[in-house]
């Protein structure tokens, strides 16, 4: 069928979606999917653009346009006690791309496997690896169907690179893992993302369990990249703005210290200079690194690691 769908309610970007049969794929009995660019996302996903959606308060403080007015209110009554979260944001995005460039150029990673992908914004991390590397692989896994709609304009591999996507929850890990060995070769190095999504993992939800239970599965040589929330800096302000932040979503955020964001790495080596705040990870050359409330790091999985 030729003719375009449009989805009601759906985000700017996402019409003209062609009425096509979507069909999960992967393992049977799997809860999650596995998206290809050749098969369209699922068609008639209800969209409340009424509440604040994580995604979408993000997606405005990095300056995008897939967004609409209850995400702007909650972004800004955030904003509003916290100024520098727009630049903590924009210093996360940096850091993603940074810190895979450096995990594919200096340690010769061709796999990734990115949890929490949120919506597509400049350099994703497929387009970053695929610059230094075309022939890379990147999974993308998020639990959220707005997202999955906007995967279709994610996954835009090179010839060389490949790229998948699944629907997965984080706090199911053996399922992303499962689910992962179908698109990665787990006998290959592995850098597993993990940025700003654990400070969405309450305490309760076991955190360090999570990423200890990733990190077991990685052979030796891959990696593992985290940037979280943090009050360290601005303990007055980050809380009032968290509290903003719990008040107008569903999803609540978890500020934590430096000792916990470092004891989410579980005692695995640290790439130098180890946990720091992310625009101080690795800046590029003459840039002066600014503020922002988020902590970033990567660890290398030795050999043994289990």
């Amino acid at each position: 069928m030729d003719r375009d769908h449009t989805l009601e309610g759906a985000p700017p970007g996402l019409h003209g979606l062609r009425d096509e049969p979507w069909t999960p794929v992967g393992p049977a009995g799997l809860s999650g999917w596995s998206l290809s660019l050749s098969e369209p996302p699922p068609l008639g996903v209800p969209f409340d653009t009424s509440i604040p959606h994580p995604a979408r308060v993000y997606d405005y403080w990095l300056g995008g346009k897939d967004n609409y007015e209850a995400d702007r209110r909650a972004a800004e009554s955030v904003i509003h006690e916290r100024p520098e979260v727009v630049a903590g944001a924009r210093a996360n995005r940096a850091f993603l791309a940074r810190v895979v460039r450096y995990l594919t150029a200096a340690r010769g990673i061709r796999q990734f496997l990115d949890i929490g992908t949120g919506l597509p914004s400049a350099d994703n991390t497929h387009q970053v690896a695929q610059r230094v590397a075309p022939q890379t692989r990147v999974v993308y896994v998020d639990n959220d169907l707005l997202v999955l709609l906007h995967a279709r304009v994610l996954l835009t591999s090179t010839p060389q690179g490949a790229c998948d996507y699944i629907k997965a929850d984080l706090r199911d890990p053996a399922t992303i893992l499962t689910q992962a060995e179908a698109a990665l070769d787990f006998t290959q190095p592995i850098a597993v993302l993990l940025l700003a999504v654990l400070h969405f993992i309450p305490d309760t939800g076991n955190p360090t369990g999570i990423v200890a239970t990733l990190a077991a599965a990685l052979p030796p040589g891959s990696c593992l990249a985290i940037s979280h929330l943090t009050a360290d800096l601005a303990p007055q302000q980050v809380t009032a703005a968290a509290e903003a932040y719990n008040a107008a979503t569903s999803v609540p955020v978890t500020a934590r210290t430096h000792a916990q964001v470092t004891g989410l790495f579980g005692g695995l080596p640290l790439v130098a200079p180890g946990v720091v705040p992310v625009s101080e990870w690795r800046p590029d050359a003459g840039t002066v690194p600014g503020p922002c409330d988020l902590y970033g790091g990567a660890a290398i999985i030795p050999r043994g690691h289990r």
